[in-house]
């Protein structure tokens, strides 16, 4: 075949691709309307988990690179749940790196609608207003995201799935500003704490801010080459901000988890976590007896934290994370333990982990 007749080929069988996505985007349609119907969660982790098991597997038997079919399918879901009309809710403004995680957790087709606080975002998923809240749960270098934790115990919210971006941290000042013209630093207080290195060699004021995104809109909003703020790139892009200097922060291992927050549970995937909050009697070895039991039955505990219960002084909570998920026998047994050991138990959801 001439190279005319081979580009003739691809051309043909590029309309057939897109036909079939057409056809693939119609029927996502109306699994997304009759999800609705029935009240199921339109995004549905582990169903896309498995479509991603086969296709990989497809590829490798056709000698394809499994990594690119991912990437291709990926961005198929993403515009599928586009068309389903999913809604998340998070904390902060435009260009903060919670909207930075709940597009790459959802896919550039989510709508996201911005949150002042953490309550918000779960008032938002509680009242229906978004199906559903990506809100930070820890961070590799600051350790848990405490208030999250309390508001995960007073709501019947479900965890149902998590993801980690890695945190870069720029400072960010008007278009014509430069460093020798700053004077003030407005961030979150955790981003100020995670760049203390670089912010004390400079010796500038440093001025909590309730969001890193929102940091940058209000140095944009007081017009002054003097302020500077701490954020993503991405927030001096959609804000017409100038990046002064990139990776400011102490540390590059700096990674935040988020968690999903849904009315509903996640199906099992293969490849889960659950995450729990217990309460034992204060006897000695009551908490080693849990994790004895968890152990016998090859429970994997990846987090054990405990906060205090706020009834009472020096009585704790224990917010556990380990590997499998509770419809999984292994699972289901050691919950029935602890249902019946401890005074207190909330499973806050099983969901696939992240990849």
């Amino acid at each position: 075949m001439t190279l005319d007749d081979l580009r003739k080929r691809i051309d043909q069988l590029d309309v057939q691709i897109v036909k079939l996505i057409a056809q693939r985007m119609d029927v996502s349609r109306e699994i997304g309307l009759e999800k609705r119907e029935i009240g199921k969660p339109v995004f549905d982790v582990a169903r896309e988990h498995s479509v991603l098991k086969k296709v990989k597997n497809l590829a490798r038997d056709m000698n394809l690179p499994q990594q690119d079919i991912e990437k291709i399918y990926r961005q198929v879901f993403a515009i599928s749940r586009a068309l389903q009309g999913i809604k998340v809710a998070f904390q902060g403004e435009v260009g903060a790196y919670s909207e930075e995680a709940s597009y790459q957790f959802f896919g550039s087709g989510a709508s996201l609608i911005p949150c002042e606080s953490l309550e918000d975002v779960f008032r938002a998923v509680e009242l229906e207003d978004a199906q559903y809240g990506l809100v930070p749960v820890e961070n590799s270098l600051e350790g848990s995201i405490s208030r999250t934790y309390d508001l995960l115990l007073a709501s019947n919210l479900k965890v149902s799935g998590e993801t980690q971006l890695r945190i870069v941290h720029c400072l960010i000042g008007l278009p014509e500003a430069r460093i020798d013209s700053i004077k003030e630093v407005y961030s979150h207080p955790q981003a100020l704490g995670q760049s203390q290195a670089f912010l004390k060699q400079m010796g500038w004021k440093l001025i909590p801010a309730y969001d890193t995104a929102g940091s940058v809109k209000l140095v944009k909003e007081s017009g002054t080459l003097e302020r500077a703020a701490i954020a993503s790139a991405r927030a001096a892009q959609i804000y017409g901000m100038k990046v002064l200097v990139r990776g400011i922060e102490d540390n590059a291992n700096n990674f935040t988890r988020f968690f999903i927050l849904s009315r509903q549970d996640a199906a099992i995937s293969g490849n889960d976590k659950t995450s729990i909050v217990f309460s034992v009697k204060h006897k000695p070895g009551t908490l080693f007896e849990i994790l004895k039991e968890l152990a016998a039955r090859k429970i994997n505990l990846t987090k054990i934290e405990s906060r205090p219960t706020r009834q009472k002084p020096w009585e704790y909570n224990f917010y556990v994370d380990f590997e499998g998920h509770r419809e999984e026998a292994s699972v289901k047994e050691a919950l029935q333990y602890l249902e019946n050991s401890a005074i207190f138990l909330k499973i806050l959801g099983s969901y696939p982990k992240v990849v």
